[in-house]
This record gives C-alpha cells, structure tokens and sequence, in this order.
C-alpha cells in the first residue's frame, strides 16, 4: 500500500474519543496510529481477537500480530506479508485484512520485517522465515501451546513485495531449512499482485534494495517454479500499472509446466492498492478477492486441491 502517513498527537486523542463514543474498535488505531490503522478501525469485521506485537525474533522489527477466530477454532493459518517496496510498511495498517480472514475462522499472523536501507535482500527473506518458523513452533505443531493431535495447515499470502517474499518461502527451501525451525513447506500460496516474474535487480525501483545478488534468477520467483509443488492462488487487477498482470501469467505458466495446482484470477478495473482493499468491508463490491481467498485457504484444508487446474 502507500506510504503510511502517522499522526500528531491531538488527532490520534480525536479519533480515540471518536470511535469510543461510535464504539468502534479503537484497538486497531491506538496500537499504531496512522491514516492506515484508522482505516482499519473503520472497517474491520467484528468477532475476532487480537494478540498484538509478539516477538518472533531480536529486531525491533521482528514483531507479529495475531487475530484469532472469538471461537479459538483449531483449523488453518494464514501468514499475510504485506508490500511496500521492501522499503516501508507496517502490520498495524492491515487489521481489516486480519479481522476479515479470522472472523471466517482463519487464525491469522502478520508479521512486520526489516527493510531497506536497514537491510538488503536477502535479510528480510530471513524474517519471513523466522516468522514462519515462530508460528509453526508456537500455533500449527502438535507440540505448540495451542496445538492438536495434528499440525495445523500453514498458508502463505502477501501483497506486491510481500507476495514476492511469500513465494520465494514457498519455493526456495533454502529460506525454511536456513532458519532452524524444522518447519514444513508452506500447504498453499496466495499472491496478490505479486513482481513473480521481473528481475529486481536490474528495476530501478528495486536494484538497490537487491544490489548483493549474484545471480537473478535466485530472487525471481519465476525462475524457482521447478522446486516445489505447493498450491497456489494468483490474483491480479487488470489496471495494475505498478506491477503488470504478466507477472502472474508467467508464474501461472511455469507452474503448470511443473504441474503444480494452480489458479490465476484477472479481476477487470482494479489496480495495484485497490485489489488489497478489496479484502476491505467497504470495497468487497469490487472482486471476489477475499472470496477466492478463503475458498482456496478452505480448499487446502480440505484436501480438495490435486489437479493441475485448480478452479477457484
């Protein structure tokens, strides 16, 4: 999303006082106040939980949040990694998107990591998968304090660069084996108008950020397709102008060459930050992104997916 614009002080006591008296959960503002999170106050569906800010990790940026379906439902779990150029962004904008999968019984993490100039890739790949690794150790295995007799499915979704980041985690075993955590591949990937198929070191917008890369094609997710066989839901605005469709017609392509399940939705009149508010309350009118998400989280679940062609 854009930039997060933060808020002065006498605002930030305006829009406390404001949702208390319209009871609206103020939570989502005050734990990071921004034009972002009041958004999120707003529109956030109800009937959810939220655990904020535990650390996976020793940064200051390694911090999560976690919102959980009111009934503690034991089912599936979605990590969202959000976008921002690897340069910016921040968990407390995307409480609509974590409200709105557990209130449909998905347990839900988002995770911030580090970013450019702190770091360059691929340290901010790491922090995914210490992430990852805290909530399979901590949420999905059978030994986990809120684990069951079985471990508990683990889905991976982002947005722009956080789509990116999801799916070299998904299939780069290099990220997952290097953090320790004994972690298994992720059962399903969700990309949202993912940059799967350009080369980030060459993009002015990104060279910087992946100046360390020796080779390309080991931070192009396109080129890593032969990897693995996780299913993968890949959704795009036809009037993205900041990352073209054809990243996720090529990556849609290189799965199939590798048969792996694959569905790819092209949604007419949306572009770049309008497919991840279409997640939101206010815009679910404009495509059936949270639909097709949750139908293919649910879909995992189930078992249902083992075709090729997977129709989502």
């Amino acid at each position: 999303m854009k930039r997060n614009i933060m808020l002065s002080g006498k605002y930030i006591l305006v829009v406390v006082a404001l949702g208390v008296l319209f009871m609206l959960p103020v939570q989502y503002f005050v734990s990071s106040p921004s034009m972002g999170s009041f958004y999120s106050m707003l529109t956030a569906d109800r009937g959810v939980t939220v655990e904020r800010g535990v650390s996976y990790g020793p940064n200051a940026r390694h911090k999560l949040d976690i919102y959980r379906p009111t009934n503690e439902a034991k089912g599936p779990i979605a990590i969202f990694f959000y976008g921002g150029r690897w340069r910016e962004g921040d968990r407390g904008i995307y409480g609509f998107l974590g409200a709105a999968l557990a209130s449909r019984g998905i347990t839900t993490i988002i995770p911030d990591y580090r970013l450019y100039p702190e770091v360059m890739f691929p340290a901010f790949q790491q922090d995914a998968a210490r992430a990852y690794g805290w909530v399979h150790k901590n949420l999905a295995s059978p030994s986990s304090p809120n684990g069951e007799d079985k471990s508990r499915q683990i889905i991976v979704m982002g947005h722009s660069a956080g789509a990116h980041i999801a799916a070299l985690l998904t299939f780069d075993p290099q990220y997952l084996a290097s953090s320790g955590s004994n972690a298994p591949t992720p059962a399903g990937l969700i990309s949202l108008a993912g940059p799967l198929a350009f080369d980030p070191t060459t993009d002015p917008t990104t060279k910087d950020v992946f100046a360390s890369v020796k080779n390309a094609d080991t931070a192009r997710p396109v080129s890593l397709a032969q990897q693995g066989k996780t299913p993968t839901l890949l959704i795009h605005g036809l009037d993205d102008k900041t990352v073209g469709p054809w990243n996720s017609r090529d990556f849609a392509k290189a799965l199939r060459k590798q048969k792996v399940p694959v569905c790819k939705r092209e949604l007419p009149g949306i572009g770049h930050v309008g497919l991840i508010l279409a997640i939101s309350k206010p815009l679910r009118w404009r495509g059936p992104v949270l639909e097709s998400s949750i139908k293919f989280i649910k879909d995992v679940e189930s078992g249902k997916i083992n075709k090729t062609e997977y129709a989502c």
